[in-house]
């Protein structure tokens, strides 16, 4: 039983370009995204070692794309844990762009 039972919270970090979750105010993990327009590309989601099980990727990923929904903003699921999660939650496909070889140049040139 390693279920934590901690107050969880999600915030955006415009700064360090990612979304993380905080359990009792410690980072459990992250999602990570460019943005490039109107479109919030999402390439790399995390949950620490201590905290895996718990739900918390879902949860974070969960919370991040609301967020982008709420900002007027679409989802490119480069990230294959965002695409998995897009796939089995529809609620999200109106604001989701495909993957095209343009994203992942522009994200590569972006992440140097």
């Amino acid at each position: 039983m390693n279920q934590s039972t901690g107050i969880r919270s999600v915030q955006r970090v415009d700064a360090r370009h990612r979304y993380e979750i905080l359990v009792d105010g410690r980072r459990a993990g992250l999602a990570a995204y460019r943005d490039r327009g109107a479109q919030r590309v999402f390439f790399h989601t995390e949950v620490d070692d201590a905290f895996a099980g718990q739900g918390l990727g879902a949860e974070l990923v969960q919370a991040a794309l609301a967020d982008v929904r709420e900002s007027g903003k679409r989802v490119v699921p480069v990230c294959p844990y965002v695409a998995k999660f897009l796939k089995r939650h529809g609620e999200f496909a109106d604001i989701t762009d495909p993957v095209t070889p343009d994203v992942l140049g522009w994200l590569e040139e972006e992440l140097g």
